[in-house]
């Protein structure tokens, strides 16, 4: 059914099948396919470095703390670019910037696996990083496009799912190609994946059933975006790898002035960038501020743990990494399940489970005896992950599905921004710890991610007294 809306305040129009319900078989197990091959490459490349970061500064010639910037570059391009990207996918079309994306970072990657001096890697790296952005800022409004309404809840479920095997493949990954192969490949393996990821998008992917008439993009307001954003991560990365005080304090007072014009700026759009709009709607918000309470959490103990794992229980690299992958592990099988009982159980409570399943393992793991076995830490590190698994596809519904037709592209750049914004604090909030209290700083962090968890239940069940809209 055509339908076509009409603002009153200004001549922005909402035009095409406002009843869309989806794709059917078998076009959507393709475009299936292309979404998730698309996310699990951005996802992957934000990790895969990590584990060779001393092996590329080495043969970089370069000194070990400037090769961290391999790392930062990226997230900063995507922390930057996530909520520009959305807002264009809403008035260009997501498949157009989807695809536009894949080729951005098809393409930076195979500038990093040429790179040969850390300059041009880093370029390499911004360039990988603003194709991420363009993958990440539309991924969710492609899955609510690709699965019919009745459905959505398993889509979101299977994306949840994916993001955390991507998470946990990055390190392993890398220290396979390692064995085998030097750095480059950890970047040239993209190539074939992002080739085969274009072509399924091209041919299968929808696009936007509804179009925004009358609305343009802001320019001004992108580069306010992206300068606000990037000093934002800027100043938390700075005070995390101890930069002097004066220099975090002056780009803090920088940023306050940014974010105060950029808010100002805002606010007086119909459909800002920053959608003040969407955060109008009281389930939105608090999906979203649960969120980024969730992945504060989540960091806090991936951040957090490691170093309890040596410190207190003498376990090696290897050993790390094969029981923190308990957590993404658990989230694999349990996230979809989630998904699928979303259509029965109101999402509030299941987050609220999640969140609380979340917190006990938090402080279970906090308060752990040191003659704790194997399978001890094993549970409770698959108590977490089933926690946040429980509360990550419920979530991702709840704040997608309360999104009004047209603003589904600022809706999934939101809730990658949340997921971004988190994590960072996450990882700052373990370094301001280890400044504060030393060797106590990994219990110390589990305890916060506990406590955390115990606001984010509550906010969770919260939402069972808002009313959902744009369903």
């Amino acid at each position: 059914m055509k339908r076509k809306t009409t603002s009153k305040e200004e001549d922005i129009h909402l035009v095409g099948d406002l009843e869309w319900d989806g794709l059917h078989r078998p076009q959507i197990y393709y475009a299936v396919a292309a979404t998730f091959c698309g996310l699990f490459l951005s996802v992957l490349d934000g990790t895969i470095c990590n584990v060779a970061l001393p092996s590329m500064a080495a043969q970089l010639d370069v000194p070990s703390e400037d090769s961290i910037w391999i790392v930062n570059a990226f997230q900063l391009a995507v922390m930057m670019l996530l909520l520009p990207f959305a807002s264009m996918g809403e008035l260009w079309g997501y498949k157009r910037v989807y695809l536009c994306g894949i080729v951005v970072f098809t393409l930076g990657s195979v500038a990093c696996a040429f790179s040969t001096t850390l300059p041009i890697l880093v370029i390499s790296r911004v360039v990988q990083g603003i194709g991420a952005a363009m993958l990440m800022s539309v991924n969710t409004s492609m899955v609510k496009l690709i699965y019919p309404k009745r459905h959505l809840g398993k889509g979101v479920g299977l994306n949840a799912t994916v993001v955390a095997i991507a998470s946990v493949t990055g390190p392993t990954l890398s220290a396979a190609i390692l064995a085998i192969a030097p750095w480059p490949w950890l970047f040239a393996i993209n190539v074939p994946v992002g080739v085969a990821t274009f072509v399924m998008a091209r041919r299968y992917l929808p696009d936007n059933p509804v179009r925004v008439v009358g609305r343009h993009f802001d320019w001004h307001e992108a580069v306010l975006n992206a300068a606000t954003m990037g000093l934002f991560i800027g100043c938390v990365e700075a005070y995390s790898h101890d930069v002097p005080t004066r220099w975090v304090l002056g780009g803090a007072v920088v940023l306050l002035v940014l974010a105060v014009c950029y808010v100002r700026m805002e606010r007086g759009k119909k459909f800002p960038m920053l959608p003040f709009d969407l955060l109008k709607i009281p389930i939105f918000t608090t999906s979203v501020a649960t969120s980024i309470i969730s992945f504060t959490a989540q960091m806090l103990v991936m951040v957090g743990m490691p170093f309890m794992l040596v410190n207190t229980f003498g376990y090696n690299a290897v050993g790390i990494g094969l029981l923190m992958t308990s957590w993404p592990l658990a989230i694999v099988f349990v996230a979809p399940m989630a998904g699928l009982l979303i259509n029965k159980v109101h999402p509030g409570i299941l987050g609220g489970i999640g969140l609380t399943m979340l917190s006990v393992g938090c402080f279970l793991l906090s308060f752990i005896p040191v003659d704790t076995d194997h399978f001890g830490l094993v549970w409770r590190l698959l108590l977490c992950g089933a926690g946040f698994g429980f509360f990550q596809s419920p979530n991702n519904h709840l704040l997608l599905a309360s999104a009004p037709p047209g603003r589904s592209g600022s809706a999934s750049g939101m809730l990658a921004t949340a997921r971004l914004t988190g994590q960072t604090l996450g990882a700052a909030l373990v370094a301001m710890l280890f400044h504060l209290f030393g060797p106590k700083a990994p219990h110390d962090a589990l305890l916060l991610g506990g406590f955390l968890t115990i606001i984010g239940a509550i906010c969770s069940c919260l939402r069972l007294r808002e009313k959902m809209v744009g369903r």
